[in-house]
């Protein structure tokens, strides 16, 4: 008998037994990527990037906790207890009605035009980078990567450097201490511009707006019905950070507002504690009124960040 015919007879005894050796499955892929990436991190490692994002959540925690803690003391126990624990006496109501009530209820009005300046800022600043963003990324014209630097340069200039000559320019018009001198300059956004332009490049496919076209799509139809459901988390990312910016401004209302009934919160509060010198009880206005200004920012952050996420891991892993 020869070798073919032995492996041959084998072969039929082992079917007819059933004790033929299966080959082993493989493992699947999903488990060697999980193994290859748990095993390139080590605890040490695990341990330092804990502790830096503990120290970075401490950082930017400490400073609401003080302000919460402070906004329920009197002057005396502001200033005779630990700044971190509460005092002899829980006055917070108190507190916030003297904030809300205060020079004829002027705390309202700083709070309505904040919103007014970031709300209507943010929306229309969010809209015109986007459309910018999207036609940078999808449109050949001549100059687009002149225009492309220009914007990366203005995301390098800070927004104070730009006040005074911001300042000059609506005084020549006759603009400044107007509304229009805060909203105006708040409607450009070289970061979201510059965001939307590369969320473009890579959510919005050139074959989905061909299509477009093909089916008798108008280029602005395109940008709105095709394009735009495409960038939500973008624009949503650049909603974020514009409002906030704006809520934040400090610079360049100082120097273009001059009445009092104009101010946004950020400025209202600084003509507040400039008088704690001869009146101590503006610190207590003063305090309850920044607890009541990172209200709104907490609340359309936490209504916003899921968006914000989303757009932050898109496209990191592919299906």
């Amino acid at each position: 008998m020869t070798a073919t015919d032995a492996s041959k007879n084998a072969l039929a005894a082992g079917k007819a037994t059933g004790t033929m050796d299966t080959p082993p499955k493989r493992p699947r892929k999903r488990a060697v990527q999980g193994a290859d990436r748990s095993a390139g991190r080590s605890p040490a490692t695990t341990i330092i990037v804990t502790a830096i994002l503990a120290i970075v959540a401490i950082y930017f925690l400490v400073p609401v906790y003080w302000v919460v803690v402070n906004a329920t003391k009197s002057t005396d126990d502001l200033f005779g207890t630990s700044g971190f624990w509460f005092g002899n006496e829980f006055r917070l109501v108190e507190n916030l009605q003297a904030v809300l009530t205060a020079n004829d209820g002027i705390f309202p009005r700083w709070a309505l035009n904040s919103l007014l300046y970031s709300g209507v800022g943010s929306i229309l600043a969010t809209y015109f980078a986007v459309a910018a963003g999207y036609a940078l990324a999808k449109y050949q014209f001549p100059g687009r990567k002149f225009v492309y630097a220009f914007v990366l340069g203005g995301v390098l200039v800070p927004g104070t450097a730009t006040a005074l000559p911001l300042f000059f320019l609506f005084s020549s018009v006759g603009l400044t201490n107007t509304y229009w001198s805060v909203l105006i300059p708040s409607l450009v956004s070289p970061f979201g511009l510059f965001l939307a332009s590369i969320y473009a490049s890579a959510a919005v496919p050139d074959s989905m707006l061909e299509a477009g076209r093909i089916d008798g799509v108008s280029e602005i139809g395109l940008f709105h019905r095709l394009a735009l459901p495409q960038l939500t988390p973008a624009i949503v990312t650049i909603l974020l950070f514009q409002f906030v910016a704006i809520w934040n401004n400090y610079f360049l209302p100082l120097v273009m507002l001059a009445d009092e009934r104009l101010y946004p919160i950020t400025l209202g509060l600084d003509n507040w504690r400039a008088q704690t010198d001869r009146l101590p009880e503006f610190f207590q206005l003063t305090t309850g009124g920044a607890l009541l200004s990172v209200i709104p920012l907490a609340i359309l952050i936490l209504v916003l960040q899921r968006f914000w996420r989303g757009g932050l891991t898109e496209g990191s892993v592919k299906g």
